[in-house]
This record gives structure tokens, C-alpha cells and sequence, in this order.
């Protein structure tokens, strides 16, 4: 296990697993600087072929996060600045992030923080946990909240928090398929998530991929035009699965009564 330390961005590698945690007291506010320095940390782990699996989460039971850092846009910080090679907090806008991201949310998730918590595949969150887009009091735009969230719950729940501004309760939340699951409490919480993280990374890695490919493709294609480049293996990752020691190692090893030993190769 190996850890990294800076003042608002820490990380911890355990196997193929990568835990990246936002520590900035009290509320876990995110600023220009602390935005690039967590997109060159979700870069290096897109680009290291060792890590599978990132896990999310921020430091203290409070606040998950309360997202833009209002004291820093007060001293000067632009909205429309520099946030570095993944957008607002290093999620967002990263390209060709093929690899499964898990959030683990304490606490309220709010605005920007929502919206890093939406920028990831799976979202774990105990039962105090609260989240709310609140740009709409401040006459502001919550700009990837309002692209993500009408894909992700329904339609009109959606649009109810995004034109209200309104807080919605993890239960709620976990009702509507936003929350994956929820846990008593922090302890808990951050047990189950580094149980799911073991299972994905015992997983094969160009699969994963591939789903987070066709995911992302597909979503803004017709469904029979999406079949047609999965068949043809027109996606860069679908055509490195199937060209693989790890594609034929699944049929290799149910034929030899194995379990699987995934390469990423």
C-alpha cells in the first residue's frame, strides 16, 4: 500500500485499487488550484495500467463537498478559469476514463460536490447524506448537473431540484436509483466500498472498459448504430478486448474449471 499526501488532495494504492480523498476543512470547498491538482491525479490514474478501480471520497463526516469555492471566487478565482485537464474537479471533463469509479458521499453534497459525485459510475452514501444544487438561489448555472442529472433519475425529479434549488435525502435519493446503496454510517460506509472496489478489481479490466466506452458512445447515438460499431468493433476498446489474451481467457478458463486470471492485456 502506498500513499501520497498534499495539503487538499491525498492518495492511497492498495493492489489495483485507488483512493483519492478531497480534504479542505470545513467544507470541502473546491478552488482553481485544488480543481487541476485533483484532475492531475485522476489523469495519472486513467493512465496507470496497474489501477482498476478509483474510489472517491472527501475527508470529515459534514460535508461531502460543498463544491465552488465562494471565499476563493470572492479573492478572485474565475468560474470560467482554469480548472485543469479534467474540468471542475478533475472528473468531469476527463477524456477516455475507461476504468470504474466509485463515490463514497458522508455528508452534504452540494452543488459542484454533487456534481463530482455525478461524474462517477456508482454513488455510495450513508443515510445522513444530503444533496442539493443550489446554483439557482445564487442566479447561476449548474452546468454539468443540469447535462448528467435528467439522464440519471427522472425527468421531472430532476428538473424539481435543479429549478428549486430544494435538498433531497439519501433515502429519497436511493429511491430514485441515483444512490446505489446507503449505509448507516461512515464506518460502514467506506467498508462496503472498499468491498465492492476488491470485487471490480479482481474483474477484467477490458471489459470494464469496454462497458464505460459503449456507455459513453452510445448515449447519444441510435440504438442500431451503436450495435453496428460494437459488432464491427469500431470502438478502440471493444477492438483491444476481442484481440486479447484476456478475451479468450474467460472461455479458457470455464473450459478448464478455473477461475479467470485477468492480464488487462
Amino acid at each position: 500500500m502506498t500513499e501520497q499526501h498534499s495539503e487538499a488532495v491525498q492518495t492511497r494504492t492498495e493492489g489495483h485499487i485507488f483512493e483519492v480523498t478531497l480534504d479542505r476543512p470545513k467544507a470541502n470547498a473546491i478552488d482553481l488550484v485544488t480543481s487541476r491538482r485533483m484532475g492531475e491525479v485522476f489523469k495519472s490514474f486513467r493512465d496507470d495500467p496497474e489501477l482498476r478501480v478509483c474510489i472517491v471520497r472527501t475527508a470529515g463526516e459534514k460535508f461531502f463537498s460543498a463544491g465552488w469555492d465562494l471565499k476563493a471566487a470572492a479573492a478572485g478565482d474565475s468560474v470560467v478559469g482554469d480548472y485543469g485537464v479534467g474540468g471542475f474537479a478533475g472528473l468531469q471533463e476527463l477524456r477516455d476514463l475507461n476504468k470504474p469509479v466509485i463515490a463514497a458521499v458522508e455528508g452534504m453534497c452540494v452543488g459542484g460536490g454533487f456534481e463530482l459525485a455525478l461524474s462517477c459510475d456508482m454513488i455510495l452514501a450513508t443515510e445522513a447524506s444530503s444533496f442539493a444544487l443550489p446554483e439557482i438561489r445564487a442566479g447561476t448555472l449548474a452546468d454539468a448537473a443540469t447535462i448528467k442529472l435528467p439522464k440519471r433519475i427522472p425527468y421531472h425529479v430532476a428538473m424539481d431540484m435543479l429549478l428549486t434549488g430544494r435538498w433531497m435525502d439519501c433515502a429519497e435519493a436511493h429511491r430514485w436509483g441515483l444512490v446505489n446503496e446507503m449505509m448507516a454510517d461512515g464506518p460502514a460506509l467506506y467498508d462496503r466500498v472498499w468491498e465492492l472496489a476488491r470485487l471490480l478489481a479482481s474483474g477484467p479490466p477490458l471489459v470494464f472498459a469496454a462497458i464505460k466506452e459503449v456507455a459513453r458512445e452510445a448515449e447519444s447515438m441510435k440504438f442500431q448504430d451503436a450495435m453496428n460499431r460494437i459488432t464491427k468493433m469500431q470502438l478502440a476498446t471493444v477492438d483491444k478486448l476481442y484481440n486479447s489474451e484476456d478475451g479468450m481467457e474467460g472461455f479458457k478458463a470455464f473450459a478448464e474449471k478455473r477461475d479467470p486470471v485477468w492480464k488487462g492485456r
